[in-house]
């Protein structure tokens, strides 16, 4: 079997890591095409022996880049083509459609109740997305909590496949050697108590609320592992509260540990208690990766805990959001002081060696006809 990935860029982003995450797990010949950006992931693919092609496209729409496209996977003789975030999905549906291949598959990694990646749903967004939808094979939800939501769309429930994503648990087991190092690095003291998040720094994910309340504790320190748009509004926040000297953003990390400054793994072991403060999400991987470090986690929206019974995800406590609320619950974490938990049983349901396997069947069933 020989199968296309298509994506819309290939930024640092958690659906970009998924796929670069699940191409080293699932047993098939895989190429990949980014739309546009081919950024720091397109470069750990390549890494990893992955053909990856940079389709240039200049915006939602260039209309130029669908027979590209659609000659793009008709060379390639591929049996199946997966799409992957909004526009990828509307060009990647009609261009294999075009080129005639047997089978598509599309992950919705971000679908959320008002949001589609970031951006606010609309009645046309809606539209194009069911009208594209029919030309696929099957539509696979990253939760429970999605595929709810691409049926209360219109997608029918036989289309539908939920395979949740996954993590490689080993690479964030905590190592206290990471630790040190990273603190070291970033200039934080051993003895700090450090609150950490981890995510793309843009409005939804609520980063702001993280500030204020670390800002209200003067023992502790907040660590932001990303970028984006929002990185010098946060930055002047902390300036305002008179908190800077004890924010730490250190950029763009990788999921994995490679990279020149410390990846995701290290900054999780750097950390003493993990916060998502999100309006919401289709998944919340992040919080999965820090019940692998067996980090305490303080949540406000995480379909990947949410999704499962209560006993699966020991370690992890729902939050409103609230700034006074999390200043409250975080000045009693500080009174305890730093503590390690074992993994809980989420992180094993959400192995990605688990999910390769669940991909594989939709694969199956789609080449199929079934």
């Amino acid at each position: 079997m020989r199968a296309l990935h298509i994506i819309t860029g290939l930024g640092i982003g958690g659906a970009e890591q998924q796929l670069r995450l699940l191409l080293r797990h699932l047993p098939v010949a895989c190429d990949v095409v980014t739309l546009t950006n081919p950024g720091a992931v397109a470069q750990g693919l390549r890494a990893d022996g992955v053909r990856v092609t940079d389709l240039g496209m200049k915006g939602n729409r260039d209309l130029a880049a669908l027979p590209r496209l659609a000659g793009l996977v008709r060379r390639g003789k591929y049996d199946l083509v997966h799409t992957h975030l909004y526009r990828a999905c509307v060009y990647g549906r009609i261009a294999a459609r075009l080129a005639g291949v047997r089978a598509t598959i599309a992950t919705e990694h971000s679908l959320g109740a008002a949001e589609i990646e970031g951006r606010p749903l609309t009645r046309s967004t809606r539209a194009l997305y069911l009208r594209t939808e029919r030309l696929g094979s099957a539509t696979v939800a990253v939760s429970s909590t999605v595929a709810g939501r691409l049926r209360d769309w219109g997608v029918p429930a036989a289309r539908i496949h939920l395979v949740p994503n996954g993590i490689d648990a080993d690479l964030f087991r905590f190592d206290e050697g990471q630790r040190r190092s990273a603190r070291a690095l970033l200039g934080i003291p051993a003895d700090a108590f450090v609150v950490g998040g981890v995510g793309r720094l843009v409005p939804g994910k609520r980063f702001d609320v993280l500030v204020r309340a670390v800002a209200a504790l003067p023992g502790a320190r907040l660590l932001l592992a990303g970028d984006g748009p929002e990185r010098g509004r946060l930055i002047a926040l902390a300036e305002r509260l008179g908190a800077a000297g004890r924010v730490h953003l250190p950029g763009e990390c990788d999921a994995g540990r490679s990279g020149p400054g410390p990846g995701v793994p290290a900054l999780l072991s750097a950390m003493d208690a993990f916060v998502s403060t999100s309006r919401e999400e289709s998944f919340g991987l992040a919080v999965v990766e820090a019940l692998a470090a067996g980090l305490p986690v303080l949540h406000a929206a995480c379909p990947a805990v949410e999704d499962l019974p209560a006993d699966q995800s020991s370690g992890t406590t729902r939050i409103s959001g609230d700034a006074e609320e999390l200043t409250a619950v975080l000045r009693q974490r500080l009174r305890v002081g730093p503590q390690r938990l074992p993994p809980p049983p989420a992180v094993g349901h959400y192995d990605i060696r688990r999910s390769s396997g669940h991909l594989m069947d939709v694969y199956e069933r789609a080449l199929s006809g079934r």
